[in-house]
């Protein structure tokens, strides 16, 4: 469905408040502020929100789109973390704008390129898509962490997915940054990777963190 930038907006705002705060609705207007008219109205000639008591609430329409307009958000953060490198305090702004030319199928494959993320640089969830059942049932990936792949499989390293900067400094340490070819040499009882002529071993955990984006 095509809406406004705003109305979006208020969508995203309506799913964290109903499905994660777990409240009742979004005030009207609150602490002098009022959301947008037109995009209220936009919304409820869509038949995605209804207004009642004062508060506004997505309707059994309105849930799903509002869903996708968050889940479009928090890829769009990921992506600008992981891949673009954006630093945090420019990356809400740049996933506001980003999300809004994620179309559904560009969606899926950005999704896909970030190996189905479960959560946001933040640690708040994104919820699943299409794309996302279609890889839990073993279909083709662009990108898995270095603990999914086989031994003889490889390709070049995606990215870190990792806040912790003791992980990130021993990734580092190692060399392992984006665009650096890795082959994975074994998975037990550690995981044995190959980058350029050296050979390192990590654990699952440490493993899970290096984002492969896989070859041919």
């Amino acid at each position: 469905m095509d809406l406004s930038d705003d109305a979006q907006e208020i969508l995203e705002r309506l799913w964290i408040h109903s499905q994660e705060a777990q409240k009742d609705g979004l005030p009207l207007a609150e602490d002098g502020a009022a959301l947008d008219e037109a995009a209220v109205r936009e919304l409820a000639d869509n038949n995605l929100v209804r207004a009642q008591d004062g508060r506004l609430e997505l309707t059994p329409d309105g849930l799903p789109e509002a869903q996708s307009a968050v889940r479009r958000h928090r890829l769009a953060e990921r992506l600008m973390a992981d891949v673009l490198d954006t630093s945090d305090p420019m990356m809400d702004e740049s996933a506001c704008r980003f999300e809004h030319l994620l179309h559904r199928e560009l969606e899926q494959r950005v999704c896909t390129l970030l190996g189905h993320p479960r959560v946001c640089p933040h640690g708040r969830p994104i919820p699943p898509g299409d794309c996302c059942r279609r890889a839990a049932k073993g279909g083709p990936q662009l990108v898995a962490p270095l603990s999914a792949l086989k031994p003889g499989r490889g390709g070049t390293i995606a990215y870190l997915n990792t806040q912790e900067p003791r992980e990130l400094q021993k990734l580092m340490s190692m060399g392992i940054l984006p665009g650096m070819p890795i082959d994975l040499i074994q998975d037990f009882p550690s995981y044995v990777f190959r980058l350029h002529h050296s050979q390192f071993a990590v654990d699952k955990d440490l493993a899970g963190r290096i984002y492969v984006r896989l070859a041919d």
